[in-house]
């Protein structure tokens, strides 16, 4: 591996983990030319799945792409890179379990906005507001009471001795 500083390719590996799901191995390595420390990281290649897009062109799926959507949404918000990169995994993951060769936008938005939901709604609302193309401050309440509804139903009945005297 070439050091992104000095560009020898001469190295050893300080420390190697793997991802929560066990699909990503992460390395730290040290150059032994300048002496810094880098990140590598290392997944399976699977094949190239296409998405189709709203307009029926296809391109070749890019996490980054997702990464970034996410980080914007997420910004400013108590969520951390792993839980954005352990939800693109899971997204990830999802095409490629029920996909072979193509994938709509639309799923990947939707599995994104569902594993987004769960994490955090603020940044929900963000992505949704986005992917979903809303136009007016209608939109934004309608999505707001839907999740609402939903979080009260949610919610359990306290019991008798978590009641309030």
């Amino acid at each position: 591996m070439k050091c992104p500083v000095c560009h020898q390719d001469n190295d050893r590996v300080v420390d190697t983990r793997t991802s929560d799901d066990g699909s990503v191995i992460r390395r730290r390595r040290e150059c032994c030319n300048c002496g810094k420390r880098f990140t590598t990281f290392e997944r399976v290649e699977v094949t190239s799945i296409q998405v189709v897009k709203n307009d029926g062109h296809r391109v070749p799926f890019d996490r980054e792409k997702l990464r970034c959507g996410l980080e914007r949404a997420c910004w400013k918000r108590p969520v951390s890179a792993d839980q954005i990169t352990t939800l693109i995994a899971q997204v990830e993951g999802d095409v490629n379990s029920t996909f072979y060769s193509e994938v709509s936008s639309r799923f990947i938005g939707e599995r994104a906005m569902s594993y987004l939901r769960e994490l955090d709604q603020v940044a929900y609302v963000r992505f949704a507001s986005v992917y979903l193309c809303f136009s007016d401050v209608r939109d934004f309440t309608q999505e707001l009471d839907d999740m609402m509804n939903k979080s009260r139903h949610k919610l359990p009945t306290p019991d008798k001795s978590q009641r309030k005297k």
